[in-house]
């Protein structure tokens, strides 16, 4: 092998040319290198030449040297624990908690659009710091989680191995970017030490009867043996493997959360909550006033059988109207009603609803199905005879599990009865004429018609529907028909799940009786035990009934034998508390219902045994937005392969979508269009990011390619913050050559190697006017900005002070050091390295925030109106109080005015302070001028 001289350079791999690095050099490897190994290949390389291009890759001239400050601070901060809030404080000052939600810790790591969240709250922590607050800013991972028990299943890693593995990559992401958490209050809801204080939690629950066990129905996949959870459940089959799943019902353990319904709903008004995530709850808790009316069972001679369907309604008011009963598929009574005839295509009925999820079956787009039951009831109103029919948009866990059906003014019951030809009753005539001419169903208010019987002796023609509901109750009531009934949407909580990888509940079952006996406090933790096989054990029964020596057991007080319960809380369980109250707690909409409402469930109850001292658990409540994936561009095709325009498809016949680069694009209007053709209108949509579309960006491949800070900065520059925005490059570039605008400008611009000198270009003069007002207008409006979470307007106001810092010639340190300070929250680390390197040797964490001077906020320029012998020619701005000659002087200088005052002879001049300046000239001057 002939020997040949290569030039080798090693890249670190995360190494990537940025705009900056002004040359490269590409070298092609010889074919033979490839299918050698090193050991086995004589390369030789010059000494010298290797260190030419080890300088060449060194010489990349970035805007700032981020590289080297941000690791500098991050260390810094960490081993002078620099936000740690200590445990003795200073009372006299005010606090601040901020609360960024726990996240759980995926395998994935984070993607951009995590730390959106984060920042915000990093600001808002910082910023208090420096106004003298009493900050706590902590961060734990909300831990517990079905992934990891899968990954689990499928490979034997135990869970625990996993979850922390993960939770190592999280945090190692998040100090990254330089956020201020007061890591030695890191917590995880896995710990034994947390979760001791969940499962005492839950003992109080018991001790109060707001836990209990019920039969409820679950997710059961045959096929897997094993309950599964609603996302594990898609289109009526399992996420994994795709076996059918059916609904049956499991003795599981609920909380009583409706029990505070009432509470849960009024407490909501005093909240400094978004309006939306208030009204879902609302919705969520669904509180309705209406009234339970019984219906009495008809036999096959119309007699009436000793059983009643009792049902709930909001609308008494339309009782005569209803010609036919629904009870859901599970209803109690329903084996009790049908008739022989119908008894197989009911059940054939029950075991299709049985695969469907609530949110399924209550759908309102969906075709109604439904099965009829062979059987009437009474109207106890009209007293004629209706159907009852089985229908799966009945829910059995609401109301009563039954309803009666009124098709004329009732939308659902009119598309059913429609369909299965039932009659339809109008008894409410509308105000509108036109509305009581529509063949849909009529839902409004009105006057009742069409409702009275003398053999009940109820009678509401012509009353108004509130008139009537208010009578229909009182007679249902007389009659023993019926009762106001205030009615909740909002169910008990489903608090069990048939997993390992959960907090185990703190219970055991005493053997031959089964009576539920607490563990003891001092008992607590429970510990999961140690498993090896976490695999469903296809009989229903949890996996945690496998650790056969941990389930057997004694009760503490008797000694008597007993099981552990082998079912464990559900992963919101541990998110359902933490330390409060909390100020401000920022998360994603997503949790609006869920976690929050359970969390002030729990808070509640622990206020009630006085634990803690507010009634709510989080005053501020901030929902981020979501940073969806970059654009992607579609241009429209016709068969032959022509461009044809977005807007004209509709006109077409088939056509493709094909992706085109964004440098063939260009914005028209509200638009986006083909840049050589610009008649051709595209298709423009961004997604949220995720792993299967492949739209995700990695946070630690911008902080390698420009920065924290600049990652940090641009997130709060995209919109406002609880705005969903798109993700692009390019944005980032531009927030990252505005980090470096304002590096030169307080250090000096770069070295020829690309390096900066130490110290800075600051000065210790007195600072101008000018340079006061640029500065103390800045200063109030990023505090104002922060303080009201619009970050992005925050960043264009410190934009704007760099760009007239630019126009001056000297920059004096009272200008500059606050500037910083301002800075500081934004981006951290920079400013503590400019700090530094205008001499002062602490960190700047706890400096004050600058306050903004009221005396330089004034606008102190006024538009002065210039005439000319009486007529107005123009204006010059001129300072608030200016004098008569210096009003003279600008006018002179001014280009348009000039015109008519150079080689002037002038009579005289007529000066009103801030109101005008008329110059009357001599009439030998205005001759001149008409000649």
């Amino acid at each position: 092998m002939n020997t040949q001289h290569i030039h080798i350079q090693f890249l670190p791999q995360s190494f990537s040319l940025q705009k900056q690095c002004t040359s490269f050099t590409v070298v092609k490897r010889p074919s033979w290198f490839n299918s050698c190994s090193t050991s086995g290949a004589i390369v030789r390389c010059s000494v010298n030449e290797i260190e030419e291009q080890k300088q060449k890759q060194q010489v990349v001239k970035r805007a700032y040297p981020f590289h080297e400050i941000e690791p500098k601070w991050q260390s810094y901060w960490e081993n002078n624990r620099t936000f740690r809030t200590p445990d003795e404080i200073d009372t006299s000052k005010p606090k601040f908690y901020v609360l960024d939600m726990f996240p759980y810790p995926s395998g994935a790591g984070l993607h951009v659009g995590h730390p959106l969240g984060y920042t915000a709250t990093d600001i808002l922590a910082r910023l208090k710091r420096m106004q003298g607050y009493n900050v706590l800013h902590p961060m734990g991972w909300d831990a517990f989680g079905l992934p990891a028990e899968q990954y689990a299943i499928e490979t034997g890693t135990h869970p625990k191995i996993t979850t922390l593995r993960n939770i190592n990559r999280f945090r190692t992401q998040l100090k990254s970017l330089g956020f201020s958490y007061d890591w030695n209050r890191e917590i995880s809801t896995i710990e034994p030490a947390y979760y001791k204080w969940t499962q005492w939690i839950f003992l109080q629950l018991l001790k109060r009867g707001l836990a209990y066990q019920a039969e409820v129905p679950v997710n059961w996949c045959p096929a897997l043996g094993t309950v599964l959870a609603n996302e594990e459940v898609v289109d009526g089959v399992s996420e994994r493997g795709g076996h059918p799943v059916i609904r049956k019902p499991m003795r599981q353990w609920m909380l009583k959360i409706t029990e505070y319904a009432d509470r849960l709903l009024d407490d909501l008004d005093d909240l400094d909550w978004p309006e939306s995530v208030k009204e879902m709850q609302r919705n969520w808790i669904g509180r309705s006033e209406g009234a339970e009316m019984d219906f009495r069972v008809l036999d096959s001679d119309g007699q009436e059988r000793d059983i009643k369907i009792t049902v709930y309604t909001t609308r008494p008011d339309t009782i005569f109207g209803a010609t036919y009963l629904v009870v859901a598929p599970e209803h109690p009574l329903l084996s009790s009603l049908v008739s022989t005839t119908q008894s197989q295509n009911v059940e054939e009925y029950k075991n299709l609803a049985s695969r469907k999820s609530d949110l399924e079956r209550t759908e309102l787009q969906k075709e109604k199905t439904g099965v009829f039951s062979g059987c009437y009831a009474r109207n106890p109103a009209s007293g004629e005879a209706i159907p009852i029919w089985v229908a799966d948009y009945v829910l059995g866990s609401y109301g009563t599990g039954a309803i009666m059906a009124v098709p004329a003014h009732d939308t659902r019951d009119h598309e059913f009865a429609l369909k299965f030809d039932i009659s339809i009753h109008s008894v409410v005539m509308p105000d509108d004429e036109s509305s009581s001419q529509s063949e849909k169903a009529y839902t409004g208010e009105g006057l009742i018609v069409n409702s009275s019987n003398l053999i009940s002796g109820l009678d509401i023609n012509g009353l108004s529907c509130q008139e009537a509901t208010s009578k229909v109750i009182e007679w249902a009531e007389k009659t023993g028909n019926g009762k106001k009934k205030v009615n909740y949407k909002l169910r008990d909580w489903l608090f069990a799940r048939q997993r390992y990888w959960g907090e185990p509940i703190p219970v055991v079952f005493l053997d031959g009786t089964g009576e539920t006996v607490p563990l003891h406090e001092a008992e607590l933790p429970l510990t999961l035990p140690e498993l090896d096989d976490f695999t469903p054990t296809g009989t229903g029964e949890p996996p945690l009934s496998k650790a056969v020596s941990w389930v057997q057991t004694t009760e503490h007080s008797s000694g008597k034998p007993a099981r552990r319960e082998t079912s464990t809380m559900p992963q919101w369980a541990g998110s359902c508390w933490y330390w409060s109250p909390v100020d401000v707690y920022v998360g994603g909409a997503e949790h609006a219902v869920l976690h929050l409402l359970y969390a002030r469930f729990w808070h509640k109850v622990l206020y009630d045994i006085g634990v803690v001292s507010t009634k709510e658990p989080f005053k501020c409540v901030i929902n981020q937005g979501i940073i969806l994936g970059e654009m992607q561009y579609m241009v429209c095709k016709d068969v032959d392969g022509s461009y044809i325009s977005a807007d004209s498809t509709d006109t077409l016949g088939e056509y493709e979508q094909e992706s085109i680069p964004e440098e063939k694009v260009m914005k028209s209007g509200d638009f986006f269009v083909m840049k050589d053709n610009p008649n051709i209108r595209l298709i423009a949509r961004a997604h949220k990011m995720s792993k299967s579309r492949g739209n995700v960006v990695n946070p630690d491949d911008v902080v390698t390619e420009y920065g924290a800070d600049s990652l940090r900065l641009y997130e709060m520059f995209m919109g406002p913050f609880r705005d969903s925005k798109t993700w692009n490059t390019s944005g980032i570039e531009g927030v990252h050559r505005f980090l470096g605008r304002m590096w030169r400008l307080i250090v000096g611009s770069s070295l020829p190697d690309g390096t900066f000198k130490g110290g800075t270009v600051v000065n210790d003069e007195e600072p101008t006017l000018e340079q006061l007002c640029t500065l103390h207008k800045c200063i109030a409006k990023v505090t104002e900005e922060i303080e009201g979470t619009r970050f992005n307007t925050g960043i264009s106001a410190m934009m704007e002070f760099i760009n007239a810092a630019y126009k001056w010639e000297k920059h004096p340190r009272k200008i500059i050091e606050p500037f910083i300070l301002l800075l500081a929250p934004y981006a951290p680390h920079m400013s503590e390295e400019l700090w530094f390197r205008l001499g002062h040797s602490n960190s700047l964490a706890y400096e004050s925030f600058p306050k903004a001077n009221p005396d330089y906020l004034k606008d102190s320029t006024i538009v002065l109106p210039i005439q000319i012998n009486g007529k107005t020619r123009g204006t010059i701005q001129v300072e608030e109080g200016c004098s008569e000659e210096e009003a003279f002087k600008l006018a002179s200088l001014d280009e348009k005015l000039s015109k008519f005052l150079d080689g002037k002879s002038i009579k005289k001049r007529i000066y009103v302070p801030g109101r005008i300046l008329n110059v009357i000239l001599d009439r030998q001057n205005i001759k001149a001028s008409v000649r």
